[in-house]
This record gives structure tokens, sequence and C-alpha cells, in this order.
């Protein structure tokens, strides 16, 4: 076992149960014990319909945008029904690096992508998204979620669509476990990558794990996470680097100074 920071240290980690694999052999390579609490579950759209409607249609866009690496997995088996590949000669563009990673693993060729930080806005940043007069985009999301990035595009003169390829749902989860090792100071650390996550863990965790998380340092790979945590009474909110990788460097540079 690793002598590192997080030696002995039980990180919580909480993304969904199909993305949290990645993670959790990060921190168990660093000497931590991975404590696996999935706060958010992936499901299919409301209505399929329109999602296969839309990829059926992706000629009619010049840009197709993809929120997340979810939106990248979760539409795939749409492109594969209506196109029997990727569709090459797409203009695509992705927000974070690791979006763009799992469109180049289903091959997608070039990728409108930040190199310096995975939200909308930095990919507005963007030159080539400044002039988008008569343009027609399509954004590739789950369900709900932010209109900042579609509300701007509008403004710089886009037509701008929706498809829609999951929905973010509350699982159904037994805490007491949890619950068990927290009283038993087996977790150090929290990590959460979405506000729903964040109020997901307050309704399940309830009245006792709700102040027991409020108590426990909470690491939050955006500002925008870590201000939900905040809101509801989290006493030490982390913003680390985006992605497992930069989560993972604010745990080892906190811990590597703060040992209690």
């Amino acid at each position: 076992m690793s002598a590192g920071p997080l030696a002995g240290r039980g990180i919580l980690i909480t993304r969904p149960a199909e993305q949290s694999e990645g993670l959790a052999a990060v921190v168990e390579a660093q000497g931590g014990n991975a404590i696996l609490f999935p706060a958010l579950a992936i499901a299919p759209p409301e209505n399929t319909r329109a999602l296969a409607h839309a990829i059926g249609n992706l000629r009619d866009y010049d840009l197709i945008i993809f929120i997340s690496p979810t939106s990248v997995e979760r539409v795939w088996p749409f492109i594969l029904e209506r196109h029997g590949d990727w569709p090459h000669g797409f203009a695509l563009a992705a927000v974070g690096q690791g979006t763009a990673r799992a469109l180049a693993s289903y091959g997608a060729g070039t990728v409108l992508v930040s190199a310096v930080g995975a939200d909308s806005e930095s990919l507005l940043d963007l030159p080539a998204l400044r002039e988008l007069v008569g343009k027609h985009i399509l954004i590739v999301r789950g369900e709900g979620g932010r209109e900042m990035l579609a509300d701007t595009l509008r403004q710089r003169g886009a037509t701008v669509a929706y498809a829609e390829a999951y929905r973010r749902v509350k699982p159904l989860a037994d805490a007491r476990p949890l619950l068990a090792l927290w009283r038993r100071n087996a977790i150090q650390a929290v990590t959460v990558t979405s506000r729903e996550i964040v109020a997901n863990l307050f309704e399940l965790l309830g009245q006792e794990g709700a102040e027991l998380l409020r108590a426990t340092p909470l690491f939050a790979m955006h500002e925008r996470i870590a201000a939900a945590a905040r809101d509801r009474g989290v006493t030490t909110v982390i913003v680390t680097p985006p992605g497992d990788a930069g989560l993972v460097a604010g745990l080892l540079d906190w811990y590597s100074v703060r040992h209690d």
C-alpha cells in the first residue's frame, strides 16, 4: 500500500455507479480506501423518439456540441441505429477534455474543445464560437441542466436545438452501512461531481448523515458545485481541477499538508 497522503483514508465516491470505477482505482492506487455510494443514476430519456429524430437529422446542423462523456455514451446506440457508424463530415465540439476523449474513443474526428477549462464558459471563449449568425447547432445533453450555453449561442446568432440523451435521477440507496462507516471515522473526504449529487446526498443521508457530511471535507471539481455544498452548510469545501485526475490532485494536495 502507498504511504502517500491518502494512505488509509476513506474517500467517498458519489458519482453514478458506471462512472466510479476509474476514480476508485486511482484513489486505491494512492493508498486510499475508495467507498462507493452512488448519489446519482443515469436513466434513458423520457422521449426516445425525439432523440432518435434529432440523431437521424444530424445533417441539418452546422455544429454538434456534446455536453459530457455520458452524452456521448448514451447517444451512441442511436448513432449506430441511424447511421451504422460514427457519421463523418460533421463539425463537433465538446465541453471538457473528458467529453472530447469520449468522442475520440468512438471514432469521431476533429473536436473543438477548450484546452484550459471543462465548462460551457470555456467552450464559449473559443474564437470559433464568437460569430454564429445563420448557424444551426445541436446540443446533446441530459434532460434539464443549465440554459446558459444555448442562450449565449442564440445571442451570437445561432439557431439551437437539443437532443436529450439521458436523465439524471436520484437512486434508491440504503445509507445505513455508509453511516456506520462514518460513525467509525472511516470516511475522511467526500468527492462530488455535480450539484445534483450534492442535493441527492443530503436527501439520501437523512438528518444524521447530513450533519456528518457537513463536517467532512468535500472536494468538488467546479466552483458551482462547491457553492451548492456551501449553501447546504458544508464547512470545508475544496475546489479541484476538473476530471478524475483533478479530484485526485486536489485530495493529494490537501492531505499532503493536512493529516487530521
